[in-house]
């Protein structure tokens, strides 16, 4: 078990990614490169999304930073949940910085059977305290 967001769950989720392989996404997930800029108490946690995973650090090629807490983005990542994902933007609770239409195409792709695969291998290692 691993605590999100850590340097070790980190690199748990690196792993099962190379382990993974090919993920099979669909157009709208591959060609998205997001950053997150996570608050963590008075810490802010910098990560990205690109290749269909979560990775520690920004990511230069990005055009949309999304601002959010830990608990929304570990309860997003956790459960996909795309009714959750857009209450949590429209409370507030994420912020969108630039390209918004990236978000936009989330709204109809649909992870492929083995992102989901890979999904359910990092929530089954994930804790939160």
């Amino acid at each position: 078990m691993a605590v999100f967001l850590t340097d070790e769950w980190f690199v748990q989720v690196e792993e099962f990614g190379n382990e993974a392989g090919e993920l099979n996404l669909p157009p709208a997930l591959a060609a998205m490169v997001i950053n997150l800029k996570v608050a963590d108490g008075s810490e802010t946690i910098e990560a990205s999304f690109a290749n269909g995973l979560l990775q520690r650090g920004l990511n230069d090629k990005a055009t949309t930073t999304l601002v959010l807490d830990r608990d929304t983005l570990q309860s997003t990542v956790t459960n996909f949940d795309m009714n959750e994902i857009m209450g949590a933007f429209m409370s507030g609770k994420i912020r969108v910085e630039g390209d918004m239409s990236q978000l936009m195409a989330l709204q109809t792709a649909r992870p492929s059977t083995e992102q989901k695969e890979l999904f359910k291998r990092i929530k089954s290692i994930t804790t939160t305290a």
